[in-house]
């Protein structure tokens, strides 16, 4: 059973953490004054392409350079004529490319934010998700 623990003791600072069982499955720290980027959407230039981790490092604006994984780069950014499941990042993506990114992960410690280039953008009836091929569909939440 999926649990979400709250701690906020601490007036400047709130965790939380999301578990199922003895297993965590995510933790999040927000300090107050301290400017949240998760959600954020980006315009961002390849700095580094790294094959041997299946990643690249992207300049978003920020201080640390974001890591962008391989799986998270959509599928129109490959060219064309390039087969998205024997493709390497290092025929995909080249330095000095731009790309739209969006935060998933906000930095920690001396690791900079994890991207994605699934962007989606939320509202209160409909969540636009223009990149993801599994984007489409309709939420069990809505009754008729």
């Amino acid at each position: 059973m999926k649990r979400m623990l709250i701690n906020a003791t601490q007036a400047e600072e709130r965790r939380l953490a999301i578990v199922d069982g003895q297993k965590l499955l995510d933790y999040e720290i927000e300090i107050e004054g301290r400017e949240q980027r998760k959600g954020n959407i980006y315009k961002a230039v390849v700095t580094r392409v790294e094959p041997s981790l299946e990643a690249c490092f992207v300049d978003y604006g920020e201080d640390r350079h974001g890591f962008l994984p391989f799986k998270e780069i959509s599928r129109s950014y490959f060219a064309p004529g390039v087969s998205p499941s024997q493709a390497r990042i290092n025929e995909v993506i080249k330095e000095g490319q731009e790309l739209l990114v969006q935060v998933e992960k906000e930095e920690r410690g001396n690791k900079g934010a994890a991207l994605t280039t699934f962007v989606s953008l939320a509202g209160r009836y409909v969540v636009l998700m223009p990149n993801n091929p599994r984007g489409g569909g309709v939420s069990r939440r809505i009754e008729g």
